[in-house]
């Protein structure tokens, strides 16, 4: 029977999400590419296991998770059943809907009909009451914003979810949604945006408005994929996502550029006496306005190699000038 580690909340930092009583940890787990089929159930375990014991105590799904779709939510219900039914209210668990999931005109973007339905299919998967945080996962241009936002109302007052939140939505659409949010008496509580330190789309903005409606903010992909680890700096390993699962990261992303500014940046990390990865980690939580970076694992040493960033040194006004430098 599993035994999280007794000193797992001092291992961990956490901040505030926003203008509410939620506190996320840094670093949360994100269950995107390594919980479906691809991946062995006893590796997935292992991954969750670590994450806990180093006080990462937020799980992060979506319905299409996998592949397939949905196995991420029902591999996590499998292991609900074994490790963590006990440890439920230690646990912030999230989900969302918007990308397609099912065949249809109701199994995709952001209609009533769908989101509803996809989180009552999400929450037998995972064998789940309720989630802690639902999202809508992408803006739909066709459907009113009203209708999406009044989904997400209706979702927390039936005790499906505690909270919701927003993902991929730029500045203005962002700042609807909250305004719509609020009139409802349903708070947004969190925005999930891609940010890193090769793709800064959300400083154009996005960050103004998270910080003027007090909103949370969870970024995925902060390693962008792979790329800020400097695995690829010597080729295409034969164990890397590009080689094994290039859904999300293809070999065209390696251009001698993207290469130039990933070699500066090692160089920089070199001289902090840190792993790049572990930087570049440090880089997007740099500013509190971001309250956790979502990580990704294949394996339970990532896990706690990337909370090794927990501990690391702040940065210096000339470690930030170069590190800007070298993305330029």
């Amino acid at each position: 029977m599993y035994q999280p580690n007794e000193s797992r909340y001092e291992n961990m930092e956490y901040r505030r999400c926003g203008n509410s009583g939620v506190k996320l940890p840094i670093l949360s787990l994100g269950l995107w590419h390594n919980f479906g089929d691809i991946t062995p159930y006893g590796t997935q375990q292992q991954i969750l296991r670590t994450a806990f014991d180093h006080g990462i105590v937020h799980f992060d799904l979506a319905n299409n998770y996998g592949p397939p779709y949905g196995e991420a939510e029902r591999n996590f219900g499998r292991h609900m059943d074994q490790d963590w039914h006990t440890h439920r209210d230690e646990l912030f668990i999230s989900t969302k809907a918007g990308y397609d999931m099912w065949e249809g005109p109701y199994g995709n973007f952001g209609s009533r009909k769908y989101l509803i339905s996809s989180l009552d299919q999400s929450l037998k998967r995972m064998h789940l009451d309720y989630v802690d945080v639902f999202y809508h996962h992408r803006p739909d241009p066709e459907t009113p914003l009203e209708e999406t936002m009044s989904a997400l109302d209706h979702i927390v007052r039936s005790g499906k979810a505690l909270y919701v939140g927003i993902s991929n939505y730029k500045p203005a659409e962002a700042r609807h949604a909250a305004e719509i949010l609020s009139e409802l008496g349903t708070p947004c509580l969190i925005h999930q945006p891609k940010y890193n330190m090769l793709d800064r789309w959300i400083e154009d903005g996005l960050t103004d408005v998270l910080r003027e409606k007090k909103i949370g903010c969870i970024v995925f992909a902060p390693l962008a994929g792979g790329l800020l680890t400097g695995k690829y700096l010597n080729g295409i390993p034969e164990d890397s996502r590009i080689s094994k699962d290039p859904r999300f990261l293809r070999k065209e992303s390696l251009t001698e550029e993207t290469l130039r500014r990933i070699r500066t940046l090692k160089e920089i990390a070199d001289a902090r006496g840190q792993k790049l990865h572990q930087m570049a980690l440090q880089w997007v939580l740099r500013d509190s306005v971001v309250t956790s970076a979502l990580i990704g694992a294949s394996r339970p040493e990532q896990v706690a190699d990337n909370c090794e960033v927990v501990h690391a040194a702040p940065f210096t006004q000339e470690e930030l000038q170069a590190i800007e430098k070298a993305l330029q």
